[in-house]
């Protein structure tokens, strides 16, 4: 009996600790599989704090970026906050205008998705996969971070950034 109750016990605190997509996703199969496509997506990639520096913050996951990509004449642009917070995140969005972004490169306010924004890749999804990954995203935990940017050619730039050239350019010499 007493193996029984430490058994059921640890059990139990395993669950406690699942992820709120975790849980979520093994009682909805549609956030399973948004789930699924957001991780073979690589959206981790560019939307959460520390990848790029190869130690990915899991407690900011999809939270938004602290490195931009910088696109020559079009500026500086960071992954943003995609969780549910409605201050820092899409948490203000409704589903159906996640899967308008998605699949068109829209956002709700009428602004077009940064260039490095893979959207044309994702506008090849069916509707019910992009519908999947809004889905899940707004099963997320929402993380309140405020990213930076976008900036203008020639701004002030206050994160670390990925520069894009054209062949022939010459790399930025390192800071002092």
């Amino acid at each position: 009996m007493f193996r029984f109750s430490v058994r059921f016990a640890f059990l139990a605190a395993c669950a406690l600790e699942l992820p709120l997509s975790m849980a979520a996703a093994a009682d909805d199969p549609q956030i399973a599989r948004g789930e699924y496509l957001v991780t073979v997506g690589g959206c981790n990639d560019c939307h959460t704090p520390g990848y790029f520096f190869g130690k990915p913050d899991t407690e900011r996951f999809l939270g938004g970026s602290d490195v931009g990509f910088e696109i020559p004449g079009q500026g500086v642009f960071v992954g943003r906050n995609i969780t549910p917070d409605k201050e820092t995140g899409i948490g203000s969005w409704t589903r159906e205008q996640i899967v308008t972004a998605l699949q068109s490169g829209q956002r709700p306010d009428g602004r077009v998705l940064a260039p490095i924004m893979p959207w044309h890749a994702f506008a090849q999804l069916t509707d019910e996969d992009v519908t999947s990954i809004a889905a899940f995203l707004q099963s997320l935990k929402p993380v309140t971070n405020q990213v930076p940017g976008p900036f203008k050619p020639g701004e002030k730039v206050s994160t670390f950034l990925f520069r894009i050239m054209p062949p022939g350019e010459t790399a930025a010499s390192a800071p002092n």
